[in-house]
């Protein structure tokens, strides 16, 4: 086990080196600068603007800069259009907003989509699978910037129920942890709702496949009970593939809220990465960039992780 743990380290730091290296010369390959969008600039105030940000430097120079900056200080340097703000201190701001929304509706996914592919593989071809089927495939279809709005129009708006609020964002520190809750409850079910829908098919589709293997009819023969045989031996074979989505999901859960972000107006990272994006603001989109590599990165070597407790046929060296 350790020698896999220390190869895949090893490798996690040469993908994130690759990632870093190529986002750095694809943002800078994109056509103008953060200030070219700057009207009627003087030519004295833009030099001593590039000269404040190293952009006066030659590209490979300004890549070694930024390389020694976050290798030996972590730093990502300042944002180029957020004015004294550093990168870092953004992602302080931002991130656990986005964290919050997406770890909380990642969890009501898993508990939610397991629950639901179980009862479906259970009573195959019966009213809860033909419900549950279905309710998966309009989870998948129907996008976010659908969903938000309807959810608004029935929960938020005078017409409705008009028992959450329109959007916005409160801290803890602001309200308290209970009234943060009417400004989670959209967010979050908007967002659980497409992976809830996967989740439920995978574990049908998993549970399906373990129910004819000749060890569950094996334990069946011998009078185990019925919760025993479900739990014991169906679920841990058919849940593999479902943790194996969960890693990839958990960041793309986060890096996906920027739909839901723009429309809520919550002050999270994947409304900063758009706005960054747009506006050329090459630290702000590197900083988030590596947040999202690394985020993944962990994911997956979590799950990796989670296979040899699942399977005993997994063995690392």
């Amino acid at each position: 086990m350790f020698k896999f743990l220390l190869r895949r380290f090893l490798s996690s730091i040469l993908t994130m080196l690759i990632i870093i290296t190529v986002a750095f010369f694809m943002i800078r390959a994109v056509p103008g600068d953060p200030f070219s969008t700057e009207k009627n600039m003087p030519d004295e105030v833009r030099l001593n603007i590039e000269r404040k940000f190293h952009l006066d430097q030659p590209l490979w120079k300004q890549y070694l800069m930024y390389m020694s900056n976050l290798i030996f200080h972590f730093d990502f340097g300042p944002s180029f259009r957020s004015r004294g703000f550093n990168v870092n201190d953004l992602i302080k701001l931002y991130f656990p907003v986005s964290l919050l929304i997406g770890s909380l509706a990642m969890i009501i996914a898993i508990i939610f989509g397991v629950i639901f592919g179980m009862i479906s593989a259970l009573n195959q071809n019966g009213f809860w699978d033909y419900t549950f089927m279905s309710l998966a495939i309009l989870g998948i279809s129907a996008p976010l910037f659908v969903i938000v709005p309807l959810m608004l129009l029935i929960f938020s708006l005078p017409g409705g129920l008009h028992i959450l609020p329109v959007g916005g964002w409160k801290r803890a520190s602001e309200v308290g942890v209970l009234g943060m809750i009417p400004y989670l409850v959209i967010p979050v079910f908007s967002l659980s709702l497409p992976y809830t829908a996967y989740i439920t098919r995978m574990t049908k589709a998993g549970m399906m496949d373990i129910i004819r293997k000749d060890f569950v009819t094996t334990a069946r023969a011998k009078g185990l009970k019925n919760s025993t045989v479900l739990f014991r031996h169906i679920m841990k074979g058919s849940i593999i593939p479902v943790v194996s989505y969960i890693g990839p999901a958990f960041a793309g859960i986060i890096t996906g809220s920027v739909v839901v972000e723009q429309i809520l107006g919550i002050p999270g990272m994947g409304r900063v990465f758009v706005t960054a994006a747009l506006n050329r603001d090459y630290s702000m989109v590197m900083g988030d960039v590596i947040t999202y590599s690394v985020l993944i990165i962990v994911m997956n070597f979590v799950v990796d992780i989670l296979y040899s407790f699942l399977d005993p046929r997994v063995k690392y060296t």
